[in-house]
Formats: C-alpha cells, structure tokens, sequence
C-alpha cells in the first residue's frame, strides 16, 4: 500500500489539470462529459462532483493495490473515481448509481474498459453488498466519494456486517466532522457512535483532506478521505448488531448517565452496567471501544 500522505488541506490542481485528458483512457474532460450528459449537480442526491482527475487517482492509489480486486463505489456521477479505479488496475469495478442521467457516462467508460465495468442502478441503501461480493473471487474493496445525505447511513451497515466482512477495506470521502467522528478517542468531542463502531470493526486514518473548491458546486463544508482496514475483533463474542443497538442508545442522549441513556433497551440498566463493570454515573464519551464490547455482550445475554 502506498504510503499515507502528510496531514491537510489538499488543494485542487485548478481547472487546467482538472479538465486533462488521461492518458490511460483518452475518454474525455470531466467537464466535457458533464456538459454532453447535462449533469447538473442535484443538491436532493447529495451530489458534489469531484473533477480533479489527479486527485482522483490519488483517492484510488489510496484504496491499495488493485490488482485482483473488485472495486465497488456509490454515486459515480461523471465518473472522475471510476476511471481512476480502472487505471489504477482494478481487476473489475461496480459502481452503484441512481441518478439516470450518469447511466450514459459508464456505457462510455465501459466500452474503454471491456468487461471491467459493471454497474446497478437504485438507492446504494437498497443493495445487497454481500451478495456482489460474494460474486468476486479476490479482495473486495469500496472505495467511494459518498453522497453526504447517506454517507453515514452506509458506513454503518458496512461497519456492522457480519464477521469477517465482506469487504478488504473502505476508502472513503466524508464531510471532515464525520471523518473526525471516525477517528475520534473518548473523551473528545467527536467521540461517538461512530467512533465506536469503526475502532470495534478495523483501524481508521484519515488520509487527507479536501477543500470544497475541488467539488462542483462547491458544498459548504470540507472533507476529508478516511481509510478503513478490518481488524480482529476487540471481543469475538461481540455481535454488530447488539453493539450497534447499545452504542446508539449511549449516545443518543450522550449528556445523560449510562442509566438513564440505556432505558431505551429495554433491561435492567443497573444490572446491565454492573456485568459490564462501568459505573452507573458514567457518560457515553467517557467509555473505551472495550468498555462499549462489555456492555453490548452483557446485553446480548440480558435481553
């Protein structure tokens, strides 16, 4: 794998290199490609368009070595990650696209990359990402600039599959509040379920960020590409979807205590908190991944 770059702003390399031809393809500018699909950005799919090819190969470099793997990325639009994740090697890509209009973009790639592009059209909530997994012999690796309005709804259900996931690791871009949630250590401010959920299931590192006049149109809020490798788990036992339940509870009302936070469960709470050995006074951003792992088995075997 290529190595992490140094931390910070990465600025776009402006509209000359944005517009460029790769080599690799000779299909054409991203811009050009906007304008003969008319793919004007919609704010109702949370669409920002990355147009920085070099940036964009940049992304795919960090997902790892392709070679070999099934790609899987949500909302291609003009398709800049796409044909960097084909460049870059990827043995098969399958992009996941409901906005019609883009349906055009990956005919055109496609056809400069025979039998290596695939794709499904629908909700990204919708797919059964198991399944075109389970279609690939090698490693499977989702590497996406998510569309912020389900960017965290995905990162759950991928975090949360069943162990081992389906997935060799997750490169991804988020709003830069939600990489940080990502990474976050208790105690902080951005520490939550999130935090929990991706520590529990791999190690998250934010790679670099990026500014919003990289996107077209440009969103209010930087972001930020995080990388996610799976990890064994810190408990075995754990299972996702009780630790998910139990985290969410803990941080749904996160200025309240453990027991008063934990009622939505449904047990006895000061039982609950005594078999996971935290103190009934304790607050959710005040609780280590391993502490969240006790509570979701003491859980598991009280409800």
């Amino acid at each position: 794998m290529a190595p992490a770059p140094t931390m910070g702003d990465t600025p776009p390399a402006g509209d000359a290199a944005a517009d460029q031809t790769t080599a690799a393809d000779g299909l054409p500018p991203l811009r050009a490609v906007i304008a003969a699909h008319g793919l004007a950005a919609r704010k109702s799919l949370g669409q920002n368009f990355l147009l920085d090819l070099n940036l964009t190969r940049r992304i795919a470099r960090e997902a790892g070595p392709l070679d070999g793997a099934l790609a899987i990325e949500v909302g291609p639009g003009p398709g800049g990650l796409t044909r960097a994740l084909l460049a870059e090697g990827a043995a098969r890509v399958h992009a996941i696209e409901r906005d019609r209009r883009c349906l055009g973009v990956l005919d055109q790639i496609a056809a400069a990359y025979p039998g290596r592009l695939t794709w499904t059209e629908g909700d990204a909530m919708d797919v059964d990402y198991a399944a075109l997994a389970s279609s690939h012999s090698g490693p499977v690796k989702i590497v996406s600039n998510l569309p912020y309005n389900i960017g965290t709804s995905l990162a759950v259900g991928w975090l949360t599959a069943p162990w081992p996931p389906y997935w060799s690791s997750l490169t991804l871009m988020f709003q830069r509040e939600v990489a940080d949630r990502l990474v976050a250590r208790p105690g902080t401010k951005a520490y939550g379920r999130l935090s929990v959920l991706a520590q529990w299931r791999g190690r998250a590192r934010v790679l670099f960020n990026v500014p919003p006049r990289a996107f077209t149109p440009p969103p209010k809020v930087s972001s930020s590409v995080v990388h996610i490798e799976p990890t064994d788990p810190l408990d075995p036992a754990v299972e996702p979807a009780a630790l998910e339940r139990v985290v969410a509870a803990a941080f749904g009302q996160r200025r309240k205590m453990l027991r008063a936070a934990l009622k939505p469960l449904g047990v006895d709470t000061a039982a609950l908190l005594a078999q996971a050995g935290l103190a009934e006074t304790d607050r959710a951003e005040r609780v280590d991944v391993a502490g969240f792992c006790r509570l979701a088995r003491a859980y598991q075997a009280l409800r």
